[in-house]
């Protein structure tokens, strides 16, 4: 099968990032095509961001008709509506796949993501996704999206911190991260901290795969026509 994974951003390192992460994962028959919005912001951090992105990401979209599932790599699951409209492929969000793959393997989590400003938009998603009673907190790392391209010690610090008080505090017995750019970290977190620590790209991409081979697509009979 082939699988589009699309960074909804214009930040290449990050794609390469994504596209090493839905590889690891990925079956031997799969076919990964990682790509990048060509226009547009270089990070999506809140409100705005979310809503600028999504003509890139459909231009994107529009130039691969022939993929079998599709990949939103934006935590906020940014344009993931948009895209059901102009295909019958399955459309995953990596914040909707990681939210119930949480809740599948825990009775509660929270979630570490980016700035601030992002916590609206996530807490939003989750009621709408009906996961809200599920996670106990979303928490701001109030690392820049970017900063987490750098391989600054300083900022996987400030993640392990939230994390520890999630943990602490929360009572949380998975953690969520909340932001594509954080998917290299899942695995030593995980070990680190002795709980699952849940990554969308992971989860999105198996899920993707899932649908395809028990044969689902997007329904067009009305939200999504």
């Amino acid at each position: 099968m082939k699988l589009l994974v699309v960074n909804p951003n214009t930040t290449s390192s990050m794609t390469r990032k994504i596209e090493a992460a839905a590889r690891a994962v990925a079956d031997s028959d799969t076919e990964i095509v990682a790509a990048n919005s060509q226009d547009g912001p270089a990070s999506i951090q809140g409100y705005l961001d979310v809503s600028t992105c999504v003509p890139g990401l459909l231009d994107v979209v529009n130039k691969h008709p022939d993929a079998d599932a599709i990949v939103v790599a934006c935590f906020d699951d940014t344009g993931v509506d948009a895209v059901r409209c102009v295909t019958s492929a399955p459309v995953i969000g990596v914040g909707e796949a990681a939210y119930h793959a949480a809740s599948m393997i825990s009775p509660k989590f929270s979630v570490i993501t980016t700035l601030s400003r992002s916590l609206a938009g996530l807490e939003s998603n989750l009621l709408r996704y009906g996961l809200d009673r599920r996670c106990v907190r979303v928490r701001a790392s109030d690392v820049p999206v970017l900063k987490l391209e750098e391989n600054d010690p300083n900022t996987v610090d400030k993640i392990k911190a939230e994390i520890r008080a999630a943990i602490d505090e929360d009572r949380a017995e998975a953690i969520v991260l909340g932001c594509a750019g954080m998917t290299d970290l899942m695995s030593n977190l995980s070990k680190e901290f002795g709980l699952p620590v849940v990554d969308g790209v992971v989860c999105a991409v198996t899920f993707a795969e899932a649908l395809v081979k028990a044969k689902l697509t997007t329904s067009k009979l009305c939200s999504y026509a």
